[in-house]
């Protein structure tokens, strides 16, 4: 009989620590995407493909860190990204999809092509910039890849901060947080610059943690229900 009561007692332990480690799916980060408008508009036909092409999704890290991830579904190349500041602090980290895609940081040109075409114009944080690697286009965003740039945030600046600077309450004026891309290689071999419109779409992003312990809780779970049925 104490045997029989041990038992049902660790089986019990069992079965809580795996329902709770299995409840930890609904713990997961934030994640909004937005999309870009021209700011040239040098060839109204790239204009339009670049539009339709490229996004921007911001992913909250926790940590007091928001990464900033590019993809561009065309033939062309994102070579540089801008970022006119409203939250950020610096940048912590750049990354890409792999091979084909190179960045460092300070892009070249220092400001973004057309910068002077918004209002109020679109200004460059010291620092806040990155550029493709030689050879430029080759080592840009094209389609299937992707590129981000991870920054740490001001003191007491919170993901939420950086979702309202991007929404552009200002109009693009002091506070909020505008992005540029400059894309190279069009069809006819001509580039394009575009800023951030602020439409975000917000979705849950579950973390990779998120998914390692809805196993391993549900291993649990099976695991004590067949000691039960034993």
């Amino acid at each position: 009989m104490p045997n029989a009561i041990y038992q049902r007692a660790i089986t019990s332990a069992i079965f809580t620590v795996g329902m709770m480690l299995s409840s930890a799916v609904f713990a997961v980060s934030a994640s909004t995407t937005y999309s870009f408008v021209g700011v040239t508009n040098t060839n109204a036909a790239n204009v339009a493909t670049g539009m339709a092409a490229l996004s921007m999704e911001v992913i909250d890290l926790g940590g007091s860190q928001v990464a900033f991830k590019f993809t561009n579904n065309s033939i062309s190349s994102v070579a540089d990204v801008y970022f006119d500041d409203g939250s950020l602090l610096g940048i912590f980290g750049i990354s890409g999809s792999g091979a084909g895609v190179a960045f460092s940081q300070f892009a070249t040109p220092a400001e973004l092509p057309g910068a002077n075409n918004l209002t109020p114009a679109f200004s460059t944080t010291a620092g806040f910039s990155a550029d493709s690697d030689a050879p430029v286009s080759p080592n840009g965003v094209t389609a299937g890849e992707w590129l981000t740039i991870t920054f740490t945030l001001q003191s007491m600046q919170t993901y939420t901060d950086v979702i309202n600077a991007l929404s552009l309450p200002n109009n693009g004026g002091t506070g909020d947080l505008r992005v540029g891309l400059h894309v190279q290689s069009f069809g006819d071999g001509g580039s394009e610059s575009f800023v951030n419109v602020p439409d975000g779409v917000s979705n849950p992003v579950p973390e990779p943690e998120t998914y390692a312990m809805l196993l391993a809780g549900l291993g649990l779970v099976g695991f004590a229900a067949r000691r039960k049925l034993s």
